[in-house]
């Protein structure tokens, strides 16, 4: 259940941002299929604790632990790329796009997983 929910949401952002942010390109189909094959690996690191959201629309290490740090890099550096996009689209900063993105992403998170508040605190759901 939990991976169909992320999973309908990633595909939601997807369409958002190819139709807002780069348009149907090959780059847009590249970044789609990372991010889609990077998924279930940060589902688990947000379910372990290790990871969360931040209030910038990125992953966070929250805890001591770093594990996969690789694919955290990886995905925020994607994030920051279709945050771009959609920023020109809209004539708009990618740090505002992020931060909207931020605050969908809190208010959609599962019972356990970390968010960083406005405020910069983090907080358990």
């Amino acid at each position: 259940m939990k991976q169909r929910i992320l999973t309908k949401n990633f595909a939601f952002f997807v369409i958002g941002f190819l139709v807002f942010g780069m348009g149907a390109s090959a780059a847009a189909d590249d970044i789609k299929a990372r991010m889609k094959d990077r998924l279930p690996v940060i589902v688990e690191l947000k379910a372990q604790g290790i990871v969360g959201e931040n209030n910038q629309g990125y992953l966070e290490f929250v805890g001591g632990k770093k594990a996969k740090p690789d694919v955290v890099a990886a995905e925020n550096e994607d994030r920051k790329i279709v945050y771009t996009a959609i920023a020109k689209q809209q004539g708009t900063t990618a740090e505002l796009v992020g931060k909207r993105r931020a605050l969908q992403i809190a208010q959609k998170a599962d019972p356990g997983e970390w968010v960083q508040d406005t405020s910069g605190n983090w907080i358990q759901k």
